[in-house]
């Protein structure tokens, strides 16, 4: 690690800090660095967008990805001020960058009331023991357009 390193990682502590005085959201702020400058930062909006999906990570991969004009950031270090939850963490895998640095760990969450636990548990259930019920409904009707995009001859894989 170096103290450019330490540099972002302070200012996504500083973002998560932002964050929470202003009331947006929770104690949670990101860093996403490019070529040794910050592409884009945010911090957690949850409460203040009534989106769930608005955490930290997210609000930065999103800004990220659009200034870049790219829906992968593999050229990319991102730093959190804390351990990605189980949706954030998938999203930094889709975005794929080539790194990732974390401040706080999910157990030093989970001490303040985030705890993502429950949701760890739930992937390791059966789906029909999930707490949320999930119902597999008119997958004939959906199966050929899956069929479709196999033959697709101009699509963009990732």
């Amino acid at each position: 690690m170096t103290e450019r390193d330490e540099y972002f990682m302070k200012r996504a502590i500083t973002m998560a800090e932002k964050g929470m005085e202003s009331g947006a959201g929770g104690p949670f702020g990101c860093v996403i660095v490019k070529d040794n400058e910050i592409v884009a930062e945010g911090h957690n909006k949850v409460t203040s967008t009534n989106d769930p999906t608005a955490h930290a990570e997210v609000v930065a991969i999103r800004e990220a990805c659009r200034k870049l004009g790219t829906f992968q950031l593999d050229d990319c270090i991102i730093y959190t001020s804390c351990e990605p939850c189980p949706m954030c963490f998938g999203a930094i895998y889709w975005a794929r960058p080539k790194m990732v640095y974390y401040a706080c760990t999910k157990g030093d969450a989970a001490k303040i009331d985030f705890d993502d636990q429950f949701i760890y548990d739930e992937l390791e259930k059966k789906i029909d023991d999930r707490d949320i019920p999930f119902v597999r409904l008119l997958r004939k009707d959906a199966i050929p357009v899956f069929d479709k995009w196999t033959k697709k001859v101009d699509k963009t894989e990732y």
